[in-house]
């Protein structure tokens, strides 16, 4: 089983639209059983909040569901526990290489790095934006974690 943590800041936007959409992909795909989702904030400001609503609401429009979902800050236990710790833009990969044991770095990368399209690049955070921001980071989402799970299922 692959254990992937997704991290953006508060655990609203970015970072559960990555899990809620990964698990429901995976789900699609008969791979669900072959991989544990998961994401995380790095600041606690909505701790047990469900997604923000704009987020659930674009992720509806496309037939995926994110209600279920909480909000929670990543804890010390994620760096051991997860396969794979995937910072939804490059300033929170710096935070979680200054917070990671030096022996889990190697678990560290960046999201789009999964991506043909967008490699390198930052899924920008959609909280102060408009709908169009975040139908753009479930754009983003969608075609990274069609690489990410078939990578990492075999």
């Amino acid at each position: 089983m692959q254990r992937i943590l997704f991290v953006c800041t508060g655990n609203i936007c970015r970072s559960p639209t990555a899990d809620g959409l990964a698990r429901e992909l995976a789900a699609k795909q008969g791979l669900g059983h072959l991989f544990e989702f998961d994401s995380a904030g790095t600041h606690a400001y909505h701790t047990g909040e469900a997604p923000d609503e704009r987020a659930q609401r674009a992720a509806r429009r496309r037939g995926y569901d994110l209600s279920r979902l909480r909000a929670r800050p990543i804890q010390d236990a994620d760096f051991a526990h997860f396969d794979l710790i995937l910072a939804m833009d490059k300033g929170h990969l710096v935070w979680l290489k200054r917070r990671c044991p030096t022996e889990h770095h190697g678990k560290l990368d960046l999201f789009l790095n999964y991506s043909t399209l967008w490699a390198g690049e930052d899924v920008p955070d959609p909280y102060y934006g408009e709908s169009a921001d975040f139908e753009r980071v479930l754009d983003m989402c969608e075609e990274a974690l069609g690489r990410l799970i078939a990578s990492h299922h075999s």
